[in-house]
């Protein structure tokens, strides 16, 4: 496939030019700025708790240790004074793990190819991404099949073009039509080209994340990179207690290049942690403050993030359930638990077990992002478009997400008081038996008193049948069809653009075309 053929995606330009432009003027708004959280924060421990839940986890890495499966990690742990057991069992002791967590930014920007989209990281700050890895979508026709190329660069565009998601993560979709070894060349690339948002970095191998690196040297330059978080990775760890080679040489590639790297240990609550909410927390506190503190013996103050991928096993079936209560205890939990060690944390948002965009998916969708707004998270990963436990990426739920994302940012935000006094004088105004509609102050406040979703019908029923019984899929459908009409390329610097291609180029020349699939939650 020709590298500007790859770009091109369904739903591109259709129609003139202007009409484009009258679609995009109706449509296109600002990227909303990274959400600064105003509601208490929902924190059911206790002190007394928290120091529990880290005592065991202290106890876990002291007593029990952690396997990090690589001999490069064991060769740096043993420097900095770590007890190995069992060729690969690191024992480490609290007061290092203390030493090395401490030297984690508390806060951070995460650039963008646009200034005016960096986005901060830590504090009271939180930000929405779609999600990463699907092996399956369902399309503008609704319809389940393999992704393509054309449709991960559909999803870039979506994520570009829709105001609350901060960034376009890196393969929402695993472009099946494109050989696996050279994936995450043409990946980086789309989430380069389709927008001018921040992205996320493959770390499906050390040569891969090095090669993301490279690319975002292209695009940024080395000597931004020293000093800048630019992209991020995700390093999942296999629970109970093992990272292992892959995830952490590219671990170690980001953190050399000064990166921001996710570590994130891959729960599956019942299956590889205890079958209990708080133990489990206690192990998954530990694994990631392993990680954690392994970034800091690699680069002592590079920018890391407190990880996780939260899920519950069904007891009958085995499969991964969402939207669970336990789900949303354990948010509350580890949001404590990364506030505790002054770090910034990820978490996952609008998860769904269900096969189509149905109430299944709305409400256990709806319950984790309750949950996720609730807990104080900074990096909101997963914000649209996950179904069918992470297996396809709707186009439907995509927009759909990306709405109630919208609506959650309202509601955290918190309470406006900026115009109370003028609107009690129009109280006044209107007096008893009166209405509002007409009053000034309405009229220049009525856009932003009360939020407006536009995919969900609150017409009657009659007029809901006269303009077609058209059901939420379908109004999402046809939301993302004028969003893709809509979309023009943000504009990217022709010699710049040039030395991805060549790079892409020579690397694909290069890797052999191996056909193995990964890819990370």
């Amino acid at each position: 496939m020709d590298e500007h053929q790859s770009t091109q995606s369904l739903g591109q330009r259709r129609g003139g030019r202007q009409q484009r432009r009258e679609i995009r003027s109706n449509l296109t708004e600002p990227m909303l700025p990274a959400l600064t959280g105003r509601l208490p924060i929902v924190e059911p421990l206790s002190q007394e708790e928290v120091e529990r839940i880290d005592a065991a986890s202290m106890d876990i890495l002291e007593n029990v240790g952690v396997i990090f499966r690589d001999p490069q990690a064991i060769q740096d742990w043993k420097k900095v004074g770590a007890e190995v057991r069992d060729e690969y069992r690191v024992h480490l002791d609290r007061a290092l793990v203390r030493e090395l967590i401490s030297t984690i930014p508390h806060e951070f920007i995460l650039h963008a190819r646009d200034p005016n989209k960096n986005v901060p990281i830590g504090g009271r700050s939180s930000i929405f991404l779609p999600m990463a890895g699907a092996p399956y979508l369902r399309d503008l026709d609704d319809q389940r099949r393999a992704p393509t190329l054309d449709d991960l660069a559909m999803f870039h565009k979506l994520a570009h073009f829709i105001p609350v998601l901060h960034s376009t993560s890196h393969h929402i979709v695993e472009p099946m039509d494109h050989v696996v070894a050279h994936r995450h060349l043409r990946i980086t690339y789309s989430s380069i080209k389709h927008s001018d948002k921040t992205f996320m970095g493959m770390t499906t191998s050390p040569r891969n994340a090095a090669d993301v690196l490279e690319m975002s040297a292209i695009l940024f330059g080395e000597e931004f990179m020293e000093s800048h978080a630019v992209v991020t990775g995700n390093c999942n760890g296999n629970s109970p207690l093992v990272w292992d080679e892959t995830m952490l040489g590219a671990l170690r590639e980001f953190c050399k290049r000064n990166q921001p790297i996710l570590c994130s240990p891959f729960v599956l609550g019942g299956a590889n942690t205890p079958a209990s909410t708080a133990p489990a927390v206690a192990q998954l506190n530990a694994e990631a403050l392993s990680a954690l503190a392994y970034t800091q013996v690699v680069r002592k103050g590079c920018p890391a993030i407190y990880g996780h991928y939260l899920s519950t096993v069904s007891m009958s079936s085995g499969a991964p359930m969402a939207g669970t209560p336990e789900i949303s205890l354990m948010n509350f939990m580890i949001g404590q638990m990364a506030r505790f060690y002054n770090v910034p944390w990820r978490t996952s948002n609008t998860l769904g077990g269900a096969k189509t965009l149905d109430a299944q998916a709305g409400y256990e969708s709806a319950t984790t992002m309750m949950a996720v707004l609730l807990s104080g998270a900074n990096y909101i990963w997963h914000s649209a478009g996950w179904n069918e436990a992470g297996m396809h990426c709707s186009v439907a739920k995509f927009v759909v997400d990306a709405e109630q994302c919208a609506m959650g940012y309202r509601m955290a935000e918190g309470i406006n008081w900026e115009d109370f006094d003028e609107a009690i004088d129009a109280v006044g105004d209107i007096g008893p038996g009166g209405h509002y509609l007409g009053h000034e102050h309405t009229l220049l406040n009525f856009q932003r008193a009360f939020f407006m979703p536009t995919l969900f019908d609150n017409n009657t029923y009659e007029q809901w049948q006269a303009d077609g019984s058209t059901e939420v899929t379908e109004r999402a459908l046809q939301s993302a069809r004028a969003m893709l009409d809509a979309y023009e390329y943000p504009q990217l610097d022709e010699s710049t653009d040039e030395a991805l291609l060549d790079y892409i180029a020579r690397r694909e020349s290069e890797i052999p075309a191996v056909d193995e699939l990964n890819w990370t939650h």
